[in-house]
């Protein structure tokens, strides 16, 4: 830490406004003389570069957790609006009577293949949620490149049993980073070329890391035929730790077929401005 003492008096010969009552002068440097230099402390200068270190690190931390998650939301996004975009230039109109739910055929590693809407976790003044779904759940070339991934061991979008999906809490997009949030009833929402799946949400559950059991076909129960078509949404709690998972189960509600004839390619109502681009 820099020694700030300085000399009493500004140098200057003393003058009778210098004098104080009684006669007494105030003692002054005589014209010309140095000041002694600053001496500085070697551990003051190692407290002040940890000082520094530390501010560093938590604006490192601010840009990883929370700014950066912004920005990457808006640019995900985007790019969310313009594959839409692509996907219904490319749709038929539905067949009439046809309630025939698709199943997609699984993609190779790393593709993206679908998108995840959650009207819930969309926030004032920052782009709507939209995020990229991949296939499978690589840190390297999935999960740190600001993607879901999907489980390939489980069922895709509309297949009886369980479509499961991870993803980071916090960073790398945060794209599971209000999971906790989720009420009963609220929809998510996943889309494919073919549509859109609507799921309502059940309950949440807190597992061990070892905790596999949340992706079988009926969660939980093993062995068991599925007949329902469920989603698993799968992250790490608390923030910033990886001592457990917390995880999210939606129920199947209905499918909503791409077609070209209505707005935002026949998305659901409640969506319709987030696929188009604008916010809800």
């Amino acid at each position: 830490m820099l020694d700030m003492t300085e000399p009493e008096g500004d140098g200057a010969p003393a003058t009778p406004s210098d004098v104080r009552p009684g006669g007494r002068g105030v003692a002054t440097a005589p014209a010309g003389a140095r000041r002694p230099r600053r001496r500085i402390s070697v551990v003051g200068v190692l407290g002040e570069l940890l000082i520094t270190a530390g501010v560093l690190v938590l604006m490192f931390l601010g840009w990883q957790l929370w700014l950066q998650d912004i920005l990457v939301g808006g640019q995900l996004h985007q790019e969310a609006v313009q594959q839409t975009k692509e996907w219904n230039k490319k749709a038929t109109a539905p067949v009439a009577g046809s309630n025939a739910i698709p199943v997609s055929t699984a993609p190779g590693n790393a593709q993206v293949f679908a998108y995840l809407l959650v009207p819930r976790w969309n926030e004032p003044g920052q782009a709507d949620y939209y995020r990229p779904i991949a296939q499978g759940i690589g840190v390297a070339d999935v999960l740190n490149k600001y993607n879901l991934g999907h489980y390939p061991t489980t069922q895709m979008p509309g297949q009886a049993g369980n479509f499961a999906i991870a993803s980071h809490r916090s960073a790398y997009g945060g794209n599971l980073h209000l999971i906790h949030q989720l009420h009963v009833g609220d929809h998510i929402f996943v889309e494919t070329q073919d549509g859109w799946y609507q799921y309502s949400f059940r309950n949440l559950e807190y597992v061990q890391p070892t905790g596999v059991g949340v992706l079988d076909p009926v969660p939980q129960t093993p062995g068991v035929q599925p007949t329902d078509r469920v989603i698993t949404l799968t992250s790490c709690n608390p923030f910033y730790s990886t001592a457990e998972r917390i995880v999210a189960y939606g129920m199947f509600d209905k499918f909503y077929p791409r077609d070209p004839s209505k707005p935002g390619g026949g998305a659901p109502a409640e969506i319709v401005k987030t696929v188009e681009g604008g916010h809800s």
